[in-house]
Protein backbone atom coordinates (compact mmCIF):
# COMPACT_ATOMS: atom_id res chain seq x y z
CA UNK A 1 0.00 0.00 0.00
CA UNK A 2 1.58 3.48 -0.92
CA UNK A 3 1.75 6.63 1.00
CA UNK A 4 -1.13 8.42 -0.49
CA UNK A 5 -3.92 5.37 0.49
CA UNK A 6 -2.37 5.38 3.79
CA UNK A 7 -3.10 9.12 4.39
CA UNK A 8 -6.81 8.59 2.87
CA UNK A 9 -7.63 5.21 4.02
CA UNK A 10 -10.05 6.88 6.73
CA UNK A 11 -12.05 8.23 4.22
CA UNK A 12 -12.02 5.13 2.85
CA UNK A 13 -26.10 -3.94 -6.15
CA UNK A 14 -36.89 -3.04 -5.52
CA UNK A 15 -39.28 -2.59 -5.18
CA UNK A 16 -42.52 -2.58 -2.92
CA UNK A 17 -42.38 -5.20 -0.54
CA UNK A 18 -43.72 -3.76 2.28
CA UNK A 19 -46.77 -5.80 2.87
CA UNK A 20 -45.07 -8.72 3.25
CA UNK A 21 -42.50 -8.24 5.55
CA UNK A 22 -44.58 -5.53 7.79
CA UNK A 23 -44.98 -7.68 10.53
CA UNK A 24 -41.06 -8.71 10.46
CA UNK A 25 -40.44 -5.39 10.47
CA UNK A 26 -42.78 -4.01 13.33
CA UNK A 27 -41.05 -7.27 15.21
CA UNK A 28 -37.37 -6.01 14.43
CA UNK A 29 -38.59 -2.25 15.82
CA UNK A 30 -36.26 -0.09 18.05
CA UNK A 31 -36.81 2.61 19.74
CA UNK A 32 -34.41 5.43 18.68
CA UNK A 33 -33.50 5.97 22.38
CA UNK A 34 -32.22 2.50 21.90
CA UNK A 35 -30.14 2.77 18.67
CA UNK A 36 -28.47 5.62 20.35
CA UNK A 37 -27.71 3.93 23.31
CA UNK A 38 -26.27 0.78 21.51
CA UNK A 39 -24.64 3.00 19.08
CA UNK A 40 -21.89 4.32 21.74
CA UNK A 41 -21.10 1.04 22.31
CA UNK A 42 -17.85 0.42 20.40
CA UNK A 43 -14.98 -2.04 20.56
CA UNK A 44 -11.17 -1.49 21.78
CA UNK A 45 -9.23 -3.86 19.36
CA UNK A 46 -5.92 -4.82 21.30
CA UNK A 47 -2.98 -3.13 19.00
CA UNK A 48 -2.47 -4.74 15.84
CA UNK A 49 -5.64 -6.41 15.47
CA UNK A 50 -7.76 -5.42 12.76
CA UNK A 51 -10.91 -3.93 13.47
CA UNK A 52 -14.03 -3.52 11.45
CA UNK A 53 -15.35 -0.46 10.48
CA UNK A 54 -18.86 -0.02 9.06
CA UNK A 55 -20.82 2.00 7.04
CA UNK A 56 -24.35 1.78 4.74
CA UNK A 57 -25.89 3.51 1.90
CA UNK A 58 -27.93 6.11 1.88
CA UNK A 59 -30.14 4.77 -0.74
CA UNK A 60 -31.72 2.65 1.77
CA UNK A 61 -33.32 6.09 2.72
CA UNK A 62 -33.87 7.29 -0.36
CA UNK A 63 -37.14 9.21 0.18
CA UNK A 64 -35.74 11.31 2.91
CA UNK A 65 -33.51 14.30 2.22
CA UNK A 66 -29.59 13.54 2.44
CA UNK A 67 -29.44 15.82 6.41
CA UNK A 68 -32.26 13.01 7.32
CA UNK A 69 -30.35 9.95 5.84
CA UNK A 70 -27.60 10.79 7.35
CA UNK A 71 -29.06 11.61 10.57
CA UNK A 72 -30.34 8.52 10.82
CA UNK A 73 -27.25 6.14 9.74
CA UNK A 74 -25.53 7.86 12.30
CA UNK A 75 -28.37 7.40 15.06
CA UNK A 76 -27.82 3.73 13.93
CA UNK A 77 -23.82 3.81 14.72
CA UNK A 78 -22.88 3.71 12.07
CA UNK A 79 -18.85 5.12 11.45
CA UNK A 80 -19.38 6.68 8.04
CA UNK A 81 -21.80 6.97 4.77
CA UNK A 82 -21.72 5.62 0.95
CA UNK A 83 -24.04 8.88 -0.81
CA UNK A 84 -25.97 7.43 -3.94
CA UNK A 85 -26.33 9.08 -7.55
CA UNK A 86 -29.84 8.36 -9.14
CA UNK A 87 -30.06 5.01 -9.10
CA UNK A 88 -33.78 3.80 -8.18
CA UNK A 89 -34.41 7.67 -8.42
CA UNK A 90 -32.24 8.14 -5.26
CA UNK A 91 -31.82 12.11 -5.46
CA UNK A 92 -29.02 12.43 -2.55
CA UNK A 93 -25.74 12.77 -4.79
CA UNK A 94 -27.68 15.53 -7.16
CA UNK A 95 -29.44 16.93 -4.39
CA UNK A 96 -25.82 17.72 -2.58
CA UNK A 97 -24.63 18.81 -5.83
CA UNK A 98 -27.33 21.29 -6.62
CA UNK A 99 -28.53 22.06 -3.16
CA UNK A 100 -25.33 21.87 -0.54
CA UNK A 101 -21.86 21.65 -2.51
CA UNK A 102 -18.62 20.19 -0.65
CA UNK A 103 -19.10 22.52 1.84
CA UNK A 104 -22.38 21.70 2.75
CA UNK A 105 -21.91 18.03 2.72
CA UNK A 106 -18.65 18.37 5.26
CA UNK A 107 -21.23 20.48 7.58
CA UNK A 108 -23.73 17.60 7.28
CA UNK A 109 -21.02 15.27 7.74
CA UNK A 110 -19.73 16.50 10.88
CA UNK A 111 -23.37 17.84 12.22
CA UNK A 112 -24.03 13.41 12.38
CA UNK A 113 -20.06 12.48 13.16
CA UNK A 114 -19.96 10.69 10.36
CA UNK A 115 -17.15 10.36 7.81
CA UNK A 116 -17.52 9.96 3.93
CA UNK A 117 -16.94 6.76 3.03
CA UNK A 118 -17.89 6.73 -0.97
CA UNK A 119 -20.03 7.84 -3.63
CA UNK A 120 -22.03 5.24 -5.71
CA UNK A 121 -21.75 6.19 -9.43
CA UNK A 122 -23.66 3.45 -11.18
CA UNK A 123 -25.76 6.38 -12.90
CA UNK A 124 -24.19 9.78 -13.93
CA UNK A 125 -20.56 8.32 -13.56
CA UNK A 126 -17.68 9.42 -11.83
CA UNK A 127 -16.69 12.24 -13.85
CA UNK A 128 -19.52 13.78 -12.85
CA UNK A 129 -19.24 13.68 -9.12
CA UNK A 130 -14.99 13.41 -8.78
CA UNK A 131 -14.61 17.28 -8.04
CA UNK A 132 -17.51 17.25 -5.31
CA UNK A 133 -15.88 13.61 -3.70
CA UNK A 134 -12.34 15.14 -3.57
CA UNK A 135 -13.83 18.65 -2.12
CA UNK A 136 -15.76 16.81 0.21
CA UNK A 137 -12.59 15.41 1.97
CA UNK A 138 -11.79 12.42 -0.99
CA UNK A 139 -12.87 9.07 -0.92
CA UNK A 140 -14.25 6.12 -2.82
CA UNK A 141 -16.33 5.80 -5.88
CA UNK A 142 -17.66 2.69 -6.63
CA UNK A 143 -19.00 1.91 -10.64
CA UNK A 144 -19.70 -1.02 -13.10
CA UNK A 145 -17.32 -2.94 -15.28
CA UNK A 146 -18.52 -3.78 -18.67
CA UNK A 147 -20.22 -5.95 -21.02
CA UNK A 148 -19.00 -9.86 -20.62
CA UNK A 149 -16.72 -11.23 -22.68
CA UNK A 150 -15.56 -14.70 -23.56
CA UNK A 151 -13.42 -17.11 -21.20
CA UNK A 152 -10.62 -16.76 -24.41
CA UNK A 153 -10.70 -12.71 -24.51
CA UNK A 154 -10.89 -12.04 -20.77
CA UNK A 155 -7.09 -10.80 -20.51
CA UNK A 156 -7.51 -8.57 -23.49
CA UNK A 157 -11.27 -6.74 -22.64
CA UNK A 158 -9.96 -6.44 -19.48
CA UNK A 159 -6.61 -4.64 -20.53
CA UNK A 160 -9.00 -2.87 -23.10
CA UNK A 161 -11.01 -1.66 -20.30
CA UNK A 162 -8.34 -0.75 -17.44
CA UNK A 163 -7.60 1.51 -20.33
CA UNK A 164 -10.73 3.43 -20.84
CA UNK A 165 -10.76 4.01 -16.83
CA UNK A 166 -6.96 5.81 -17.13
CA UNK A 167 -9.26 9.78 -17.26
CA UNK A 168 -11.01 8.24 -14.29
CA UNK A 169 -7.91 7.17 -12.69
CA UNK A 170 -6.36 10.61 -13.27
CA UNK A 171 -9.48 12.42 -11.89
CA UNK A 172 -9.01 10.72 -8.45
CA UNK A 173 -5.77 11.50 -8.39
CA UNK A 174 -6.33 14.96 -8.73
CA UNK A 175 -9.54 14.78 -6.10
CA UNK A 176 -7.57 12.53 -3.77
CA UNK A 177 -9.77 9.78 -4.49
CA UNK A 178 -10.30 6.25 -5.35
CA UNK A 179 -11.96 4.50 -8.19
CA UNK A 180 -13.65 0.73 -7.34
CA UNK A 181 -15.35 -1.19 -9.75
CA UNK A 182 -18.13 -3.70 -8.63
CA UNK A 183 -18.08 -7.15 -9.67
CA UNK A 184 -22.18 -8.17 -11.29
CA UNK A 185 -24.14 -10.38 -12.66
CA UNK A 186 -23.37 -10.52 -16.99
CA UNK A 187 -20.75 -8.52 -16.69
CA UNK A 188 -16.84 -8.44 -17.79
CA UNK A 189 -15.95 -8.14 -13.65
CA UNK A 190 -18.09 -11.30 -12.69
CA UNK A 191 -15.89 -14.38 -11.85
CA UNK A 192 -13.01 -15.00 -9.38
CA UNK A 193 -11.19 -15.30 -12.67
CA UNK A 194 -11.90 -12.04 -14.01
CA UNK A 195 -11.23 -10.72 -10.51
CA UNK A 196 -7.53 -12.16 -10.81
CA UNK A 197 -7.17 -11.07 -13.99
CA UNK A 198 -8.12 -7.61 -12.93
CA UNK A 199 -5.89 -7.82 -9.85
CA UNK A 200 -3.30 -8.95 -11.92
CA UNK A 201 -3.51 -6.56 -14.66
CA UNK A 202 -4.26 -3.03 -12.56
CA UNK A 203 -0.97 -1.05 -12.17
CA UNK A 204 -2.62 2.07 -10.47
CA UNK A 205 -3.08 2.36 -6.41
CA UNK A 206 -5.75 4.52 -7.17
CA UNK A 207 -8.01 1.93 -8.84
CA UNK A 208 -9.66 -1.50 -7.11
CA UNK A 209 -12.53 -3.59 -6.28
CA UNK A 210 -15.69 -2.94 -4.75
CA UNK A 211 -17.01 -6.81 -3.60
CA UNK A 212 -20.40 -7.49 -3.86
CA UNK A 213 -20.93 -10.87 -2.65
CA UNK A 214 -24.57 -10.92 -3.62
CA UNK A 215 -23.50 -11.39 -7.36
CA UNK A 216 -20.56 -14.30 -6.40
CA UNK A 217 -23.29 -16.38 -4.54
CA UNK A 218 -25.12 -16.42 -7.72
CA UNK A 219 -22.39 -18.33 -9.40
CA UNK A 220 -21.78 -20.30 -6.88
CA UNK A 221 -18.44 -18.45 -6.49
CA UNK A 222 -16.52 -18.53 -2.90
CA UNK A 223 -16.70 -15.24 -1.38
CA UNK A 224 -13.63 -15.64 1.28
CA UNK A 225 -11.64 -16.87 -1.91
CA UNK A 226 -12.59 -13.59 -3.58
CA UNK A 227 -11.29 -11.37 -1.20
CA UNK A 228 -8.13 -13.00 -0.75
CA UNK A 229 -7.70 -12.47 -4.44
CA UNK A 230 -8.50 -9.21 -3.99
CA UNK A 231 -6.35 -8.35 -1.57
CA UNK A 232 -5.03 -4.80 -1.10
CA UNK A 233 -6.77 -4.23 -3.93
CA UNK A 234 -9.91 -4.41 -2.69
CA UNK A 235 -11.24 -1.37 -1.74
CA UNK A 236 -14.98 -1.90 -1.03
CA UNK A 237 -17.09 -4.53 0.61
CA UNK A 238 -20.92 -4.83 0.40
CA UNK A 239 -22.05 -7.24 3.63
CA UNK A 240 -24.60 -8.28 0.77
CA UNK A 241 -25.90 -11.81 0.85
CA UNK A 242 -28.30 -13.20 -2.43
CA UNK A 243 -31.66 -13.81 -0.83
CA UNK A 244 -34.80 -12.08 -1.46
CA UNK A 245 -36.29 -9.06 0.33
CA UNK A 246 -34.95 -8.01 3.40
CA UNK A 247 -33.11 -11.69 3.53
CA UNK A 248 -30.66 -10.00 1.66
CA UNK A 249 -29.22 -7.80 4.91
CA UNK A 250 -26.73 -9.49 7.61
CA UNK A 251 -29.06 -11.17 9.83
CA UNK A 252 -31.86 -12.12 8.26
CA UNK A 253 -30.94 -14.44 5.13
CA UNK A 254 -29.45 -17.72 6.02
CA UNK A 255 -25.56 -16.55 5.22
CA UNK A 256 -23.04 -17.06 7.88
CA UNK A 257 -21.09 -13.71 7.72
CA UNK A 258 -18.34 -14.93 9.78
CA UNK A 259 -15.88 -16.47 7.61
CA UNK A 260 -16.28 -13.45 4.93
CA UNK A 261 -15.33 -11.00 7.87
CA UNK A 262 -12.90 -13.87 9.16
CA UNK A 263 -11.18 -13.26 5.39
CA UNK A 264 -11.19 -9.46 5.72
CA UNK A 265 -9.38 -9.48 9.02
CA UNK A 266 -6.77 -11.63 7.18
CA UNK A 267 -6.38 -9.71 4.17
CA UNK A 268 -6.38 -6.81 6.35
CA UNK A 269 -9.15 -4.67 4.79
CA UNK A 270 -8.64 -1.06 4.78
CA UNK A 271 -11.86 0.01 4.17
CA UNK A 272 -15.66 -0.56 5.33
CA UNK A 273 -17.88 -2.88 5.78
CA UNK A 274 -21.27 -1.96 4.05
CA UNK A 275 -24.68 -3.63 5.00
CA UNK A 276 -26.79 -3.45 1.95
CA UNK A 277 -30.31 -4.44 0.60
CA UNK A 278 -31.85 -3.72 -2.21
CA UNK A 279 -35.43 -2.29 -1.57
CA UNK A 280 -37.81 0.12 -0.73
CA UNK A 281 -38.82 0.10 3.19
CA UNK A 282 -40.14 2.83 4.62
CA UNK A 283 -37.60 5.04 6.89
CA UNK A 284 -38.48 3.13 10.59
CA UNK A 285 -38.61 -0.34 9.10
CA UNK A 286 -35.32 0.19 7.01
CA UNK A 287 -33.52 1.70 10.51
CA UNK A 288 -35.17 -1.13 12.48
CA UNK A 289 -33.32 -3.59 9.80
CA UNK A 290 -30.25 -2.12 9.85
CA UNK A 291 -29.53 -1.84 13.78
CA UNK A 292 -30.89 -5.74 13.72
CA UNK A 293 -27.51 -6.22 10.73
CA UNK A 294 -24.94 -3.89 12.58
CA UNK A 295 -25.72 -5.88 15.60
CA UNK A 296 -25.25 -8.97 13.97
CA UNK A 297 -22.23 -8.05 11.98
CA UNK A 298 -20.57 -7.42 15.65
CA UNK A 299 -21.19 -10.16 16.63
CA UNK A 300 -19.44 -11.95 13.42
CA UNK A 301 -17.03 -9.51 13.88
CA UNK A 302 -16.06 -11.07 17.45
CA UNK A 303 -16.48 -14.40 16.45
CA UNK A 304 -13.65 -13.41 13.60
CA UNK A 305 -10.94 -11.58 15.79
CA UNK A 306 -11.01 -14.94 17.77
CA UNK A 307 -11.02 -17.32 14.90
CA UNK A 308 -8.17 -15.26 13.67
CA UNK A 309 -6.32 -14.97 16.70
CA UNK A 310 -5.91 -18.21 17.73
CA UNK A 311 -4.86 -19.34 14.27
CA UNK A 312 -2.86 -16.63 13.72
CA UNK A 313 1.31 -18.29 13.60
CA UNK A 314 2.90 -16.99 16.53
CA UNK A 315 6.17 -14.59 16.14
CA UNK A 316 9.37 -14.74 17.49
Amino acid sequence: MDNTRQKSEHVLGRRSFLACLGRTAASAMITPSLITAESQTTEKPKPGVWRMKLSTSSIHFLHLPIEQACRRIAELGFEAVDIWSAHANCPHLDDVTKRLGPEGLKVVLAKNKLKLFSFSVYKGGYPRYAELLGRAGGGVAVRGSAKPCKPNQLTARLRAFLESLKPEIELAAKYESYLAIENHGHALLNSLDSIKAFVDLNKSSRLGIALAPYHLQAINASVEKAIEVCGKQLFFFYAWQRAEKIKQLPGYGPTDFVPWITALAKSGYAGYVNPFMHGDLKPDAMSAALAKSRGYLKSCYAKAITSVTTTAPKRN
